[in-house]
Parts: structure tokens; C-alpha cells; sequence
């Protein structure tokens, strides 16, 4: 029988848990509202528990769905719409975790599927996902500047996939780079956290940053650097490093950047972690 009750619950754990992790750059925390000042780490409890029912349905779809894979994730899709509204009802329409309800209910959804059906989590959001981009972005080039999102404006600049091209080859930043850099960390647990955090920096495109900074490319290649050199000094758990990262924290508020689609590749980093027993 699948614990449906535990999916959820590692899920929620997840999204409280990268909340709580400090101090990250860019971001929310329980020190620092970083530069959403609009937001703080209330707000985000509070976003993350409006999630559960939504999560639930995700997990309960992925148990008992027999048809295409890419029509379970259309029914997803409806679920997430209905996840939004109640994540800005909770938070008095502020948007903590629109990117989350898209890539945690996937990962719940082909999670509690590949359990029923014993198959691998990564060719099962592939196969829900498959031309996933192609879709979305159709027809682009005739839709009005001004009602293109974030997501399509890059796209239709930089060929940028975002976390559309992110899912839809099987969060391989996540497995590839976030697993793996979580295996190897030590020290206490927010330690642990943040330099798997800083080492996902090191190599995510991140959409939000680069809408942050007005689309610049150069903010991507600047960001990674700065968290490769905290990683170089030693991470989190030295003098060095953790001076370092307060630089690059000071750096980020000053000029307004976020890191909020690293902060949904962390979530589901600890996701998968909790699923597999690393922390």
C-alpha cells in the first residue's frame, strides 16, 4: 500500500525547509526578507500549507492513473490553477511558490505514480512532459509583446527554456547536480542545505534572475561565478566562505536580484532527498 500521507507530508517538509534555510542570497529566510520585501517567512509557512490539498490530489492522480502520461499531466495542470488561487488567497496575493505548485506537483505526481507502477521517476515526468515546450511556446511570435510572460520573452530572446526545458528533460540540474552535491555536503543540516543550494547556483539558468535584471545574460554568468567562489573558499562552513557569502547576499539586495527558481530546484532537491533517505 503507498503512503500517500508520507509523499505529501516529505512535499510540505520541502517547501518549509528550503524556506528555512539561511542565509541565502537573493531570497527568503528566516533572517532577512532579502529583496521581496513584500514577503517574509510567514508568508511562505503560510503558502505552503494552502498547498497540501493540492499536493495530495497530485500524489492521489500519480496512484491511480492508468491512461498517457501526458494527459495525467493536463489534469495536473487544472489541479495547479486551482493550487495558485488558494497560495494567493493565503498570502494576500503574493506569489511565493507559483514555479513550486508547477515542478513539486509534477515531481509528487510522477512520485506517487512510479510507486504504483514501479517505474523510474525521471522517464515518467519525461513522458508526462514530452514536447512540453513546444506546446507552450507555439505560435509565440504572434502574440502581442505586451501580454508575452517573463518565460516566452526569453524564450523568444534567448532561445531560454526555463524550468519548462528544466522539466521536461527530467529536472536533470536536480538529479544531476542537487542529489549529488547533497550526498557529498557534511556538517549540520541548514549547512548542508545551503551549499547544495550554492552549487546549484553554480550552474542554474535562473528565469528569475534574469527577469530581475532586466534580462541581462551577464547576471547569470556573474551569479554562478559568486557561488562557485564562496564554494572554492570552503562553503558555508568556514570563515572564508561564509564571509564571502555575505558579500554576495549584500550584493544581491543592493541591486534587487532573485533566486527564486533556484529555490524551487532546492525544494525539489529536498524533496527527493527526504524520498530517499540523504537527510
Amino acid at each position: 500500500m503507498i503512503d500517500l500521507n508520507g509523499i505529501v507530508n516529505d512535499a510540505v517538509r520541502a517547501l518549509l525547509y528550503e524556506v528555512s534555510v539561511n542565509p541565502k542570497p537573493g531570497l527568503v529566510d528566516p533572517i532577512s526578507s532579502g529583496p521581496h520585501s513584500d514577503m517574509d517567512i510567514f508568508t511562505f509557512i503560510d503558502s505552503a500549507l494552502s498547498m497540501k490539498p493540492y499536493l495530495m490530489k497530485a500524489a492521489q492522480l500519480g496512484h491511480d492513473y492508468n491512461g498517457d502520461l501526458s494527459d495525467m499531466f493536463l489534469e495536473l495542470r487544472e489541479y495547479g490553477k486551482l493550487a495558485e488561487a488558494a497560495m494567493l488567497k493565503a498570502t494576500k496575493n503574493i506569489n511565493t511558490h507559483k514555479g513550486a505548485i508547477f515542478s513539486l506537483g509534477i515531481l509528487v505526481c510522477a512520485t506517487s505514480y512510479s510507486i504504483a507502477k514501479d517505474g523510474d521517476v525521471r522517464e515518467i515526468v519525461q513522458e508526462m512532459l514530452k514536447d512540453l515546450t513546444k506546446k507552450d511556446f507555439l505560435n509565440l511570435n504572434n502574440k502581442p509583446q505586451n501580454e508575452l510572460t517573463a518565460g516566452e520573452l526569453q524564450y523568444l530572446r534567448f532561445n531560454y527554456k526555463g524550468i519548462r526545458g528544466e522539466a521536461e528533460s527530467g529536472y536533470p540540474t536536480v538529479f544531476n547536480v542537487g542529489l549529488p552535491a547533497l550526498c557529498n555536503t557534511k556538517g549540520t543540516l541548514n549547512q548542508r542545505l545551503l551549499d547544495t543550494f550554492l552549487n546549484l547556483v553554480a550552474v542554474n539558468e535562473d528565469s528569475n534572475l534574469l527577469k530581475r535584471s532586466g534580462n541581462d545574460l551577464d547576471v547569470i554568468y556573474w551569479a554562478r561565478k559568486q557561488a562557485k567562489d564562496v564554494l572554492e573558499l570552503g562553503g558555508c562552513k568556514t570563515m572564508l566562505g561564509m564571509q564571502k557569502l555575505e558579500e554576495m547576499n549584500k550584493i544581491f539586495l543592493k541591486r534587487n536580484l532573485s533566486l527564486g527558481g533556484t529555490a524551487d530546484l532546492l525544494i525539489l532537491t529536498i524533496f527527493l532527498s527526504l524520498r530517499k533517505n540523504i537527510i
